[in-house]
């Protein structure tokens, strides 16, 4: 499925910021065999003095920006076109819970796409014991990986609540979590830290969701802005799945892949400092079209 991609972050300062330097990701992906970037642009206004294109430890593409003169106002506009392959549906042969962690241990690597790095907790995503009697909740050990995996995503998408006043992007998820209210992000990391208290290594996706659904279809939750959802490792013959707890499926052809990472942290669309006082505001567009 061909899709044009735009997206459009604004941010207004009250009092001029006289320079700031920034991380962006927002380029889509180039993943083998699941998505392809046909095309993609990254514009900013004001022009940055500096400007570095790089790719991080875990594979995403980095735009680093700096301003070293006053603005009052910063653009960041993406305009692309990605080729997003259909997954076709794989035989469950994930092993059972109880048997994961012998595979892990198997695993001697520490490349990018190790399940090591997204076992442990992780800056955004510190160790909770609510989250592990969460989890065991709604699984078995006997049960398959992937069986664990959606089922713990299920559990959440029937308790929580999606609620765009609830939370905040420094909400934390254990707060998130007690409330059972939230958005993507903090589905997101729910279902990671619920999944890593059972063994299961998991991750966190940045990206998009079409904003136009298939005729008859609904339309998904988060469409409106940047999307999140969940990575898991499910043995060494599966690999990796992705799964969208805010919508309660296993991600396909809707899904548009920007980056991955650990957490929100590792993913952050815009990330930076800046000098300057006073309050700012944010606002953003997206849009996805299939063609």
């Amino acid at each position: 499925m061909l899709y044009d991609l735009s997206l459009e972050i604004i941010y207004d300062y009250a009092t001029p910021a006289n320079s700031g330097r920034h991380a962006l990701r927002l380029l889509p992906a180039n993943l083998e065999g699941e998505q392809r970037l046909v095309s993609g642009i990254i514009r900013l206004s004001p022009g940055p003095t500096e400007r570095r294109d790089r790719t991080d430890f875990y594979g995403n593409a980095v735009t680093d920006v700096v301003y070293r003169k006053s603005h009052s106002e910063l653009r960041f506009k993406l305009k692309a076109r990605i080729d997003r392959t259909a997954t076709p549906a794989e035989l469950d042969i994930s092993p059972p819970l109880n048997a994961l962690g012998r595979e892990l241990a198997a695993i001697q690597s520490l490349g990018p796409e190790e399940p090591v790095h997204f076992l442990a907790s992780s800056p955004r995503l510190p160790q909770a014991p609510a989250f592990a009697v969460y989890a065991e909740e709604h699984l078995n050990r006997s049960m398959s990986t992937i069986s664990a995996v959606e089922s713990i995503g299920k559990a959440l998408h029937q308790d929580m609540t999606f609620d765009v006043e609830a939370t905040t992007v420094d909400t934390p998820a254990l707060e998130a979590f007690e409330r059972r209210h939230g958005v993507c992000q903090d589905y997101t990391h729910i279902m990671i830290a619920c999944l890593r208290s059972v063994g299961i290594p998991a991750g966190y996706v940045s990206g998009f969701l079409r904003t136009i659904p298939p005729e008859g279809q609904p339309r998904l939750e988060g469409a409106d802005a940047m999307h999140a959802w969940v990575r898991a490792w499910c043995g060494i013959e599966i690999g990796w799945i992705e799964y969208d707890p805010t919508n309660a499926l296993r991600v396909g052809q809707d899904h548009i892949v920007v980056a991955r990472g650990r957490d929100y942290g590792d993913t952050a669309p815009v990330k930076g400092v800046l000098r300057t006082s006073g309050s700012q505001t944010t606002s953003h567009k997206v849009d996805v079209v299939p063609l």
